[in-house]
């Protein structure tokens, strides 16, 4: 599997590139302690920090981030930014733009007539035939002053133009800066061929294997990062 990223060269020593989603986890993730009191148990139990899925998820795939420091103040945003021009034709320049709010009117997430952000794409990003391209709210960051709306990209065919990534700003009040390197959008590529949807219900191996893992995971910590959980490759570039 590649994923292969490419920029206008007049930009490239001014752009951060994307990354392994794993390494961008969140300090409030680093700090969470492995275990919390549980009144309701009456006893310590296990956080998320211990859920491999939980981490998992938020460690899959790349990270597009933030090109420079985005200036807000109440929906005002601002930046300076100083880059050479593209030395491609109808290519940005900026790292914002926006959509208007009658783009996505009747929309769940439409609010008070208000437009959303666009983070402009600095990448072009082409992965391999019958592959699309998930993009989404980098997973589990309601950290976040906005959320990235998720979309689907058949990037092995539309790789030679900029994935844009649309998100409403959620933080009405918030005055500061969001940093360079912020996570702004989460990728993966991921099969285009039809599912085949299988339905039955146990035979008795199924039954059984059912009862058994059941009571192995109630029984002792980390049984599925142990037993189940499969080795993650490394990603390379």
């Amino acid at each position: 599997m590649r994923m292969t990223f490419r920029c206008d060269p007049a930009l490239e020593p001014h752009l951060p590139r994307p990354v392994p989603a794993r390494t961008t986890l969140p300090d409030w993730l680093r700090r969470m302690p492995a275990s919390a009191h549980s009144d309701l148990h009456g006893r310590d139990i296990r956080t998320v920090k211990q859920c491999p899925p939980f981490v998992d998820a938020m460690a899959h795939g790349v990270m597009i981030l933030l090109p420079c420091d985005i200036q807000v103040e109440r929906g005002a945003f601002s930046w300076d930014w100083d880059i050479p021009a593209p030395a491609t034709a109808g290519h940005p320049r900026a790292p914002l733009s926006f959509h208007v709010a009658a783009q996505f009117e009747g929309a769940p997430f439409a609010h008070d007539r208000q437009s959303a952000i666009k983070f402009n794409s600095f990448w072009t990003i082409e992965c391999p035939e019958g592959w699309s391209l998930f993009a989404t709210h980098p997973v589990n960051r309601d950290d976040l002053p906005f959320r990235t709306v998720t979309g689907l990209v058949d990037a092995d065919r539309f790789h030679d133009g900029g994935i844009n990534f649309p998100a409403l700003w959620i933080a009405p009040d918030y005055c500061g800066v969001v940093p360079k390197g912020t996570p702004v959008a989460q990728c993966f590529p991921v099969p285009r061929e039809a599912l085949e949807l299988v339905y039955e219900p146990f035979d008795a191996d199924h039954g059984i294997a059912y009862s058994e893992t059941v009571a192995q995971v109630l029984a002792a910590p980390n049984v599925y990062r142990k037993r189940f959980r499969a080795r993650r490759g490394r990603l390379t570039s």
